[in-house]
């Protein structure tokens, strides 16, 4: 179980004898003298476990604890002499895993190390099946663009944030134009390779501040955060000339392209969440009546409750 193991003591003898049974034991091994020089070295390398002294010079193991467990990802093994004055609650408060007292067996010590190092990898294992977890809720499985759900979620959130800070929203919503009949025509899976390709093509012209959904079969929808809508209307246009430039081959001989008909507008405070995505869409259809392959832009009137 490799490991690298920061020792914190300012007594030499203590810290070399530790690093000397912990590398027997076969971890890796820092020594620091205080807690100032730990943080020191911290920034500089990455430890699984940091074993401390309560009683250094400066800062003492505990403030050290709490600072540490704050900026980096580490568990803290205190060590202490004073049974009387430090509880094992008062070091598990300020995020330590274990309290040892000394004096200190090493082959108790190397026992504790091994269970800390378990508990982290159990612990990282969870964050990181959590965090898959919440991808795959938020993620349309077959683009991998964020799903309506998310885009619900999200739109909420810039909604605020445009009106808390005054700052311009603007939002797209795309369609493909004749999807059915490709699909008709070439059958499912050639149609999911077109969706594929095309959620690619829109996250791939967008800047960082943007992000892009499948708002449902062949819709997508974009989020242009801090964006007036000339320039919504410009990020837009790319989009369109961007997806013309893809060619399609769904079978031997047949070289396809695609288009999309795209509706954009501006949120107009106050007004409400369904307000802003109807005015969206019917600038979608504005766009498919005026013959498909167009960007058609609605802005709401001055009452946008009217729009």
């Amino acid at each position: 179980m490799e490991a690298d193991i920061l020792i914190v003591d300012d007594e030499e003898g203590i810290r070399q004898t530790m690093k000397e049974f912990v590398t027997v034991s076969g971890f890796r091994a820092v020594t620091a003298s205080s807690s100032e020089e730990a943080l020191a070295v911290m920034v500089e390398q990455n430890f699984d476990i940091v074993i401390t002294d309560i009683s250094l010079p400066g800062m003492n193991g505990l403030e050290l604890t709490e600072t540490v467990k704050k900026d980096f990802n580490v568990e803290v093994i205190v060590l202490t002499g004073y049974t009387q004055e430090y509880s094992y609650e008062e070091a598990i408060s300020k995020g330590a895993s274990d309290l040892i007292f000394k004096p200190v067996r090493f082959e108790e010590l190397i026992l504790r190390i091994k269970r800390v190092l378990k508990e982290r990898k159990l612990t990282n294992e969870r964050t990181q099946m959590l965090e898959k977890l919440k991808k795959l809720s938020i993620t349309d499985g077959l683009t991998k663009l964020y799903n309506s759900r998310h885009f619900y979620s999200q739109i909420k959130t810039e909604i605020d944030r445009s009106v808390r800070y005054e700052h311009p929203l603007s939002l797209l919503i795309l369609d493909i134009d004749h999807f059915k009949e490709y699909n008709d025509r070439y059958g499912h899976l050639e149609g999911d390779k077109v969706l594929v390709r095309l959620g690619q093509v829109i996250k791939l012209l967008l800047r960082k501040m943007d992000s892009a959904y499948r708002y449902g079969g062949e819709e997508f929808t974009v989020i242009l955060p801090e964006t007036e809508s000339d320039e919504a209307q410009t990020v837009a246009e790319r989009i369109r000339k961007g997806v013309k430039t893809i060619v399609f081959t769904p079978k031997p001989g047949d070289e396809v392209s695609i288009s999309v008909s795209i509706g954009m507008t501006a949120y107009q405070p106050p007004e409400d969440l369904s307000n802003f995505i109807q005015r969206a869409d019917k600038a979608l259809y504005g766009s498919k009546a005026a013959g498909r392959d167009k960007v058609s832009a609605l802005i709401a009137q001055a009452n946008p409750e009217s729009t």
